[in-house]
């Protein structure tokens, strides 16, 4: 297994914690493994099997376990009252009604409770209210770039690496895969999944071929401004009419689902946000290209894409910054601050790096600017604004 380091260690610092741990992201993003990784990692330092309850409520072996009373004495019943246990529920939201097992749970002083879920209503309405400053969410992504390298020790091909991260997806069991064939189909499982599982079964949508043809011009749009009125329009005029009500409610499932990330605008200058003018991103870029087809094309938002995946790895909120007429690709911020990121597939044209650095250059403020490029040259500064190559900033330690 790969060592998620980033979020072994976020369960690690709350261990004990008198918080509920809620692991949340896409669906094959590596939940359940992280749990098993954590479990090695209790048992490493002398806590008993007996003292572990893990199960996965998607698994039929639990399937009488169908309300959220029944989820509850099943836990209580495997517990040890006169020491710590550790419980782990994975996609918790099967069970209707089941913030109630877990608030019930997480009161008792002898339990640290741990939970998944594949759709982000996990802490939304009655949750959100019943289990207010109690918990502490870690938001799971698929692989990092530095996470898929690490598990291709015996091939240093940065750059094929990087094609076949980028092409093949970053869902962790696509390791175990050789042939595109084969990764195709798993990639097509999960979608499936997704769409019927957790968008078509529990939205009542009634058309399943309009929500995919949704789903394809969010793909083929990413990291294009994008409105509903603008993808009703356009679905419209192609034969698909369709009204921005159902754009809307189709994208709040998409995102809910954690399929794609939207990312609003930021005016830098008047230190505000913006209302209008989003912008999606991907959760898995193999995604993209099992439904679009594995061409070439629009590297420059690709790229894009990765990056602003990295930066929610890296614990920041992402915006895309607006400074008077120009626009920067992304105004990432975090309790240390505030840094600008441009991105660009390649600057050997005088005319684009001058483009790319006008952007950064006209933030007359202090906080750290990077141009992140595809071309191999050293780490450049100009006028303060780091130039580095986007694949040695994804690999940094």
């Amino acid at each position: 297994m790969i060592q998620r380091e980033t979020y072994l260690e976020q369960l690690k610092h709350f261990k004990d914690k008198d918080l509920i741990k809620v692991i949340t992201g896409v669906r094959r993003c590596g939940k359940s493994t992280l749990f098993d990784l954590y479990i090695e990692y209790l048992l490493s330092i002398g806590i008993s099997e007996k003292q572990i309850i893990h199960l996965n409520l998607e698994d039929p072996i639990y399937n009488e376990i169908d309300n959220y009373m029944k989820l509850y004495n099943f836990i209580l019943d495997k517990t040890d009252s006169k020491t710590k246990n550790y419980v782990f529920i994975d996609e918790v939201q099967v069970i209707n009604n089941f913030q109630k097992a877990v608030d019930g749970l997480y009161i008792r002083k002898n339990i640290d409770i741990y939970i998944t879920g594949s759709n982000a209503n996990l802490l939304s309405g009655e949750l959100a209210t019943l289990l207010s400053g109690r918990y502490i969410e870690i938001k799971m992504l698929p692989l990092s770039f530095k996470e898929f390298v690490s598990a291709h020790s015996e091939n240093s091909n940065i750059d094929r690496l990087f094609q076949s991260y980028i092409s093949m997806g970053s869902f962790p069991y696509t390791l175990n895969l050789e042939q595109v064939e084969d990764i195709d189909v798993y990639i097509k499982g999960i979608y499936d999944s997704i769409i019927l599982k957790d968008i078509i079964s529990r939205k009542k949508f009634p058309d399943q071929m309009m929500l995919q043809s949704v789903v394809h011009f969010m793909l083929d749009n990413i990291g294009n401004l994008t409105s509903t009125n603008k993808i009703a329009n356009t679905m419209t005029s192609n034969g698909r009419a369709i009204s921005v009500h159902t754009v809307e409610s189709y994208i709040t499932a998409l995102l809910e689902s954690f399929i794609f990330y939207k990312i609003g605008r930021y005016d830098i200058k008047g230190k505000q946000y913006l209302k209008t003018g989003d912008k999606y991103y991907v959760a898995d870029l193999g995604l993209r290209y099992f439904l679009l087809g594995r061409k070439n094309g629009d590297e420059g938002h690709i790229l894009e894409n990765v990056v602003y995946l990295e930066l929610l790895r890296r614990g920041y909120e992402v915006y895309i910054g607006k400074f008077d007429e120009y626009e920067v690709d992304f105004v990432a911020i975090n309790s240390k601050g505030i840094e600008y990121y441009q991105v660009s597939e390649t600057v050997k044209d005088k005319a684009t790096l001058e483009r790319e650095l006008k952007s950064l250059d006209s933030i007359r403020d202090h906080n750290q600017k990077y141009l992140l490029v595809g071309d191999i040259d050293p780490i450049t500064s100009y006028n303060g604004i780091k130039k580095i190559n986007v694949l040695d900033w994804l690999l940094e330690k």
